[in-house]
């Protein structure tokens, strides 16, 4: 009896302790070698692409691709997280278009508004619309593809609706807030800043807090997961209200760069931020991933849109290339899969 007990609570002793130490370890390394891979995929890319023309890494060329990729980089944070559940949310370029021009009318209402109270004006509009998806989905039981592909079209709507053919134009808009479009510190851009800070923010949450963890266990099985305690439903619907909001903050800084809007602001981006999450490794089915990889798989597909041109490549093959990366994102993502599963059977094997 005593063998027994020290065998399972001893990690080298092969007991379940030490079988749960081994797949966090090697689900770890797993994680890490898909972030590796797109992080080596880019600077191949950049690398190829500055000695065919070495003004691909000028300063000015720099902070274009940084800005480029910002806005797709904040989208794919929340993406990742509301994939992360096994959900995914069609709307999020409708709900910037909305974000962005209600952003610039608010301006237009009230010129001396703060700018702070107008990003966070635009950033409650998001979670809004976030709300209005993940009760449908958490409350309802919808699922997330049918409720997110028609608030796409409803959001869109009310944003036309709203619009009715008019524009904001930068004139309207204060300077300060145009200003934070394209100012930088030290190099870097505001805007790529602010995408860094809601990146770092969401990455520690979901890393050391137990609600963040418990997403993945939704993800990887929303059954088990509901048999265990864990609140499915306030969490889903929770994953959808940061998504909307991070989408709502997009919508805000969209507007400062561009200073321009319509109605057609972000029209036809969800598709690009959901391959940018499955090229950055988060699986398409849930369960695992990171909001560091989807944010890579954000600049990775911004860096091939701007290398492209420059390697002479006509922009037909930009799409080819980009839906060469999701299949073999999804491929890698099984092959790993696969390969995780056969360590931790060869664990439990050797633990028998």
């Amino acid at each position: 009896m005593t063998t027994t007990d020290v065998r399972r609570a001893d990690p080298a002793s092969g007991g379940p302790s030490s079988r749960a130490g081994v797949g966090a370890r090697t689900a770890h390394r797993l994680f890490v070698v898909r972030e590796l891979g797109i992080a080596l995929a880019l600077a191949l890319l950049v690398a190829v692409t500055a000695l065919t023309n070495p003004r691909f890494l000028s300063a000015q060329s720099v902070k274009d691709l940084l800005l480029g990729s910002t806005i797709l980089a904040i989208l794919a944070v929340g993406q990742a997280i509301v994939i992360i559940t096994r959900n995914v949310d069609l709307s999020v370029g409708s709900i910037l278009g909305l974000s962005a021009f209600a952003t610039g009318t608010l301006f237009l209402a009230v010129p001396g508004l703060p700018i702070p109270l107008a990003v966070l004006v635009g950033t409650a509009l998001g979670a809004v619309c976030g709300a209005v998806n993940g009760a449908l989905i958490a409350a309802a039981r919808v699922p997330a593809l049918v409720v997110t592909l028609g608030t796409l079209y409803v959001f869109r709507g009310i944003d036309y609706t709203w619009a009715t053919g008019r524009q904001v134009n930068a004139a309207d808009m204060p300077a300060g807030f145009l200003r934070m479009g394209t100012a930088t510190v030290l190099g870097v851009p505001v805007l790529t800043l602010f995408a860094v800070a809601v990146l770092v923010v969401a990455g520690f949450a979901l890393r050391s807090y137990r609600s963040g963890r418990e997403l993945y266990a939704i993800g990887s099985d929303p059954d088990a997961a509901r048999l265990c305690g864990i609140p499915v439903g306030r969490r889903v619907f929770a994953a959808f209200i940061i998504n909307g909001a991070l989408a709502g903050l997009a919508g805000v800084l969209y507007a400062a760069r561009f200073g321009t809007l319509d109605a057609n602001a972000g029209l036809g981006s969800e598709l690009n931020v959901v391959a940018a999450v499955v090229v950055g490794g988060v699986a398409i089915f849930g369960g695992s991933g990171s909001v560091y990889g989807a944010a890579l798989g954000a600049v990775l597909l911004t860096t091939i849109g701007s290398a492209l041109p420059v390697l002479g490549i006509d922009p037909f093959w930009q799409r080819a290339a980009v839906g060469a990366l999701i299949l073999a994102a999804i491929g890698l993502d099984r092959a790993l899969a696969v390969r995780m599963a056969h360590r931790l059977q060869g664990g439990k094997a050797r633990g028998a």
